[in-house]
């Protein structure tokens, strides 16, 4: 299978979740790897779906800004990306040599702050995840803003992607790839995952 995009698939909880992905063909998988998240994955369950997938990057996820801590996950996880949310981490994570995702909640920054955040604090970054955690609508404003950042940076576009808008959303925007979530089925306010699964089919190359 090949998707028309480059997908990463953020918080994936359970080997079904990351099987149906990976034959899928998404590009990566993201575990998180913090003990206090709700979408904790333990390293020897995080290990057994690392060995029934394969074909895909793994990235190891965390939101702790303290490098002895992620230097002590980056040694139990040994993930292909690591995903940060502190940029003033990155120039000191380059030196792992792990490609590095930067993921930046939009809800907290203005478009200001965004446009001064991609000027000065995501170099060494690979990839840079834009995600919201409230509810933001995308709009005119917000996708210019994006139009022009994803002509010069690798963005990852985790807002505001339907099966029905997906295609609309690549062509206008150009970002590099889209980021969708799986996490816990059950848990309110979370995506269901079908809706991930008909995201998936509708950019799906025949």
């Amino acid at each position: 299978m090949s998707l028309k995009t480059l997908v990463k698939i953020s918080n994936v909880t359970n080997l079904s979740d990351a099987r149906y992905c990976a034959g899928m063909g998404v590009d990566m998988l993201g575990f998180s790897m913090d003990a206090d998240s709700p979408d904790y994955i333990e390293p020897k369950k995080f290990d057994e779906i690392r060995g029934w997938v394969a074909g895909v990057q793994i990235v190891g996820e965390t939101t702790s800004t303290d490098p002895e801590v992620i230097e002590q996950l980056l040694d139990t996880y040994k993930p292909d990306i690591l995903q940060v949310n502190e940029s003033a981490l990155l120039s000191y994570l380059s030196t792992f040599t792990k490609p590095l995702i930067l993921h930046v909640d939009l809800s907290q920054l203005t478009l200001d702050q965004l446009d001064t955040l991609f000027q000065t604090g995501v170099a060494g970054a690979d990839y840079i995840l834009l995600e919201s955690n409230s509810p933001l609508h995308l709009d005119d404003e917000l996708k210019t803003t994006l139009q022009r950042l994803a002509a010069r940076y690798p963005i990852l576009l985790g807002i505001g992607v339907s099966a029905e808008n997906v295609h609309e959303l690549l062509a206008e925007l150009s970002v590099q790839g889209i980021a969708l979530s799986g996490g816990d089925e059950e848990r309110p306010g979370n995506k269901e995952f079908g809706e991930l699964m008909d995201i998936l089919e509708a950019i799906e190359e025949e």
